[in-house]
């Protein structure tokens, strides 16, 4: 796809989807410092069915992102309705929203 002045447009998907965290496909990758921390983060992962690589690796700080995103999952907001004009005010005074709380 061209844009103006012949400025080629960036392609932002490739097709390619990649695989729910935790997944064969995308495995947790966490880094610990210890073989005891290791023991006990995959316990976890063990417990839970997941998929992951551990890295032992004593001189770097420890990140464990993917497992506290495996067990903190985003929540979907679900948004409310919103009030049109002719419906009934929510407030309950039987009047239409735009006469009454819609001023």
């Amino acid at each position: 796809m061209k844009l103006r002045n012949g400025e080629q447009m960036k392609k932002v998907f490739d097709g390619i989807k990649e695989g729910k965290l935790g997944s064969e496909s995308n495995p947790a990758v966490v880094r610990v410092k210890t073989k005891k921390r290791m023991k006990e983060v995959e316990a976890v992962f063990n417990e839970n069915g997941w998929q992951y690589v551990v890295e032992l690796e004593p001189d770097k700080s420890e990140d464990i992102t993917a497992l506290e995103i495996l067990l903190n999952p985003i929540k979907t907001r679900i948004a409310e309705e919103k009030v049109g004009r002719n419906d009934p005010c929510p407030c309950g005074s039987g009047k239409k929203f735009k006469k009454c709380c819609g001023k």
